[in-house]
């Protein structure tokens, strides 16, 4: 994936084959990186972004969705990373087209309490972490604007 011309659907961030997971700080972010790498992923299978290099990313993206994206989850999902890097987060986006590698990354990802990890497939977005059960689902719908149990995540 190319951080500077990054995957879009009716222009908004869309990387089919990735796990986008939004991180709270800059040492979780140190530390998957380097758990990924050691259970066999490489330099080249992940991809960075800054708390500002998510927001500046998001903010156009939200501007520039087709009405379209508001069909499915697309744009609330993008406007859930933009709520998440403003207040900070980072986010690994992680090459992982095979079954095997999604495991690897989301039981690395429960393991380190990453905030959210999201797998882009062509038609469908799963969330791969489970909520803690003392979080409320919150309903879902293009009118709402965003996912509000990721956005609002506060977990380390």
């Amino acid at each position: 994936m190319n951080k500077t011309n990054p995957p879009t659907s009716f222009g908004v961030f869309k990387p089919v084959d990735h796990i986008v997971i939004a991180v709270a700080t800059a040492t979780k972010s140190t530390e998957l990186t380097n758990a990924l790498l050691a259970c066999g992923f490489s330099g080249a299978d992940l991809v960075h972004y800054t708390a500002g290099e998510m927001t500046a990313q998001a903010r156009a993206h939200v501007q520039a969705a087709s009405p379209l994206a508001s069909l499915g989850q697309d744009l609330n999902l993008v406007k859930a990373q933009l709520a998440l890097a403003e207040r900070g987060c980072s986010f690994l986006v992680v090459h992982a087209p095979e079954a095997g590698q999604i495991e690897r990354i989301t039981d690395l990802a429960t393991r380190l309490g990453v905030l959210s990890a999201q797998r882009y497939g062509s038609l469908i977005v799963e969330e791969l972490i489970t909520q803690p059960r003392d979080e409320q689902q919150t309903f879902e719908s293009p009118d709402t604007g965003l996912n509000s149990s990721v956005a609002n995540a506060t977990r380390a």
